[in-house]
């Protein structure tokens, strides 16, 4: 291990990159290949009264067309196995999937798309999430109550505590407050999605995928077509820009539902203007931090209220929320947390992973609240965080042991990289002790 440890490693895949020979699965072109296109939904909210694809059907060119009727598994997927690859009756928001065109190439489905009647009644939706969460709020999921997610059956509140926050507050010389809000985000990478799918020789499913987590996708794939794993060959490890946003399902469902109907290779890919518009994104947190300080600088306690819009569906959100709660309180030793988490539903595209997933959205609000800590007490903000910073054998807000801790020794580089120059008794100290 030591000839790499510490030493720059040329990128496996980086020749092929820069010389702009790698083949991304948008590249793939096969004899016969047919293309899909999805319908999607013109409203955020309301329910499918009269759908007629038979014109669509008609048009030249169109081999036909596919809606949830045609899934021969389980019409659902997801992380949180929530979500319908075609969504039959209500629509949770706008851009959701409700049939495709499979077409002998894009233009002709396009053409046939504009021929489908579709009938909607449209319903009042909810974007804020506090709107969905005040009593008498437009309902985002049918067959419920409320807009909140349930941990456990009746518990809409993930509840982190460690110490008693109360007796912190007693103990504490001042108490700063703060909300904080991170705002919806997209991934936007340089490849939209996109999947191949066919049949091979032996009549197994190949689908070319642009996934993150092969596995954990095959796994949902294995319900949507109602085959063991043996039958589908998922070939993925090039994708064309990630960050999170294709840890979710996008193309392979399609894709793969119009290569067994249809017994040919099927395309099918998002453009631009729909992977803006309707591909998962970061959902908003809202953070507020009630934080108990001594005038030293210690700090003794920490509430947070947390709340996650997770979109129309669930995702990754719940645990993305549990996350973010564990991590809120940054690399510091605080001896009372106490973490009140929601995760809310709205008519908004689902909140999916983004590149420092749920752990950012946390410590990126509790450095704000750190900055006006420091102001509060007058204090050196390079101080004030040295003095919390985590030391092996600390605890974190889940009443984990921190073992391996880094944060000083990680504050010191930044300091020389900034040509801050530290004091020495904060260039002394080191996490291995506090």
């Amino acid at each position: 291990m030591t000839q790499y440890v510490g030493q720059a490693m040329p990128r496996y895949d980086g020749i092929g990159q820069v010389t702009g020979t790698t083949k991304y699965v948008d590249d793939i072109v096969l004899p016969g290949m047919l293309y899909a296109k999805c319908l999607r939904s013109p409203v955020h909210k309301g329910i499918i009264r009269h759908l007629d694809l038979s014109a669509a059907e008609r048009t030249p060119g169109v081999v036909g067309v596919l809606t949830a009727q045609d899934v021969p598994g389980q019409n659902i997927y997801g992380a949180s196995g929530d979500q319908p690859v075609f969504n039959p009756d209500h629509i949770r928001y706008k851009g959701e999937r409700i049939a495709a065109v499979v077409a002998v190439d894009e233009d002709t489905c396009m053409e046939a798309l504009e021929k489908v009647k579709l009938e909607i009644e449209e319903q009042e939706p909810v974007f804020d999430m506090f709107e969905a969460m005040k009593p008498g709020a437009p309902i985002v999921r049918p067959g419920t109550t409320h807009n909140l997610h349930e941990y456990m059956p009746g518990m809409t509140t993930r509840v982190i505590k460690l110490g008693d926050v109360e007796q912190g507050f007693a103990e504490a010389d001042l108490i700063i407050e703060g909300r904080y809000q991170t705002t919806q985000q997209d991934h936007a990478p340089i490849e939209p999605h996109v999947s191949v799918a066919y049949l091979d020789p032996a009549n197994r499913l190949v689908i070319h995928t642009v996934s993150q987590c092969l596995y954990f996708h095959l796994s949902q794939l294995v319900r949507v077509f109602g085959l063991p794993m043996s039958q589908i060959r998922y070939i993925g490890g090039t994708i064309g820009g990630g960050f999170g946003g294709k840890n979710d399902i996008h193309a392979d469902h399609v894709a793969g539902l119009a290569a067994l109907k249809f017994r040919k290779p099927v395309k099918y890919r998002e453009t631009r203007r729909e992977d803006l518009r309707y591909s998962g994104k970061r959902g908003v947190f809202v953070m507020e931090y009630k934080t108990g300080v001594k005038k030293d600088g210690r700090l003794v306690a920490n509430h947070i209220k947390e709340y996650h819009d997770t979109g129309a569906y669930g995702g990754f959100s719940a645990y993305a929320t549990e996350k973010c709660g564990m991590f809120a309180s940054g690399p510091y030793w605080i001896p009372n947390i106490l973490v009140e988490a929601k995760t809310i539903y709205t008519n908004k595209v689902v909140s999916i992973s983004m590149r420092g997933f749920a752990i950012i959205n946390g410590q990126s609000t509790m450095e704000i609240q750190m900055g006006k800590i420091a102001e509060a007490l007058g204090m050196d903000p390079w101080e004030l965080r040295f003095i919390n910073a985590w030391r092996d054998g600390d605890m974190g807000a889940s009443r984990y042991i921190v073992r391996g801790a880094g944060a000083l020794e990680a504050m010191k580089k930044a300091a020389e990289l900034a040509g801050v120059q530290l004091p020495a008794h904060l260039m002394a100290m080191s996490s291995r002790r506090r």
